[in-house]
């Protein structure tokens, strides 16, 4: 399945996709995409006529997939590439940092650049959305916690994540610097998880590409060692890595600006498309 919510925030309703690409309501048949209908691994949607459901206006607006995130989860330097481009050496070990869930945004909202914000900066990202709660899991049953993988924009302002005193969370967790969606797409749907294209594009001019096979460390290794250190819960997010082509490891540099449309996707997860605003009171 691919699982969406959508309506203005606030007053978002659980949708589905039907074969057709079309939205489909879930509301008479679930209260929302939380983490209560994961942790029950769809029982709740299990035999319904997708069909049959009622048909949504195709311009609604689309939010983040997923409510009431419980932690937002990065995996840093992650793709032996970004981590050249970065001037920095391939980690050992998956480097960990968190995102505030206040960043969360749907996935064609507005980026809002923060206030004194000169380094802004984009990363397609891979997110996988925790299922069943997962506490000190193997590699080999770590996909069994996984209810399905997503489309995340890691937004950065560089300056605050490495210039301001250290600690990276500063530069991750501005408000709107979580865009994820458009969809949870259960693992059936989407194939070889080891084999996804991500792309991403500022302005229309192509920034980043990457595939998945190119993860230092994939995706079950990441849930089992992420909950070596942390309980995941239903609804948790692990945002895996950003390719390389980034703005910080572009010559010149180059850094978001007012104005600037950004169109990311990955293959069978879907794309999103957000435009740059700067903040205004």
């Amino acid at each position: 399945m691919k699982l969406l919510r959508y309506g203005p925030a606030g007053g978002e309703r659980p949708g589905v996709l039907d074969a057709d690409g079309g939205i489909r309501c879930l509301a008479a048949i679930v209260d929302d995409i939380n983490p209560s209908l994961l942790a029950g691994g769809f029982s709740a949607l299990s035999n319904i006529d997708i069909s049959a459901l009622p048909r949504v206006d195709p311009s609604v607006r689309l939010a983040e997939p997923v409510a009431l995130v419980g932690k937002f989860i990065c995996i840093g330097l992650n793709y032996r590439d970004h981590a050249a481009e970065s001037g920095m050496p391939i980690p050992a070990e998956p480097i960990i940092f968190m995102k505030a869930t206040s960043a969360i945004i749907g996935p064609n909202d507005d980026v809002i650049l923060p206030l004194g914000s000169a380094k802004s900066d984009w990363e397609v990202e891979l997110g996988v959305i925790i299922g069943r709660e997962a506490r000190y899991v193997s590699v080999d049953g770590a996909l069994d916690h996984v209810a399905g993988l997503c489309v995340v924009n890691d937004l950065s302002e560089r300056e605050f994540q490495l210039e301001r005193g250290g600690q990276w969370d500063k530069g991750k967790g501005c408000d709107t610097f979580g865009p994820f969606g458009p969809y949870l797409v259960t693992l059936d749907e989407v194939g070889d998880i080891d084999n996804l294209g991500l792309w991403l594009d500022v302005n229309g001019e192509r920034m980043q590409t990457g595939n998945t096979a190119q993860l230092i460390f994939d995706v079950p290794f990441i849930v089992s060692y992420v909950s070596q250190f942390m309980s995941l819960r239903p609804g948790d997010i692990i945002s895996t890595g950003t390719p390389p082509g980034v703005g910080m490891g572009k010559k010149p540099q180059r850094w978001l600006a007012e104005g600037d449309v950004i169109t990311l996707g990955i293959d069978r997860l879907g794309e999103q498309r957000q435009t740059v605003r700067r903040y205004a009171d």
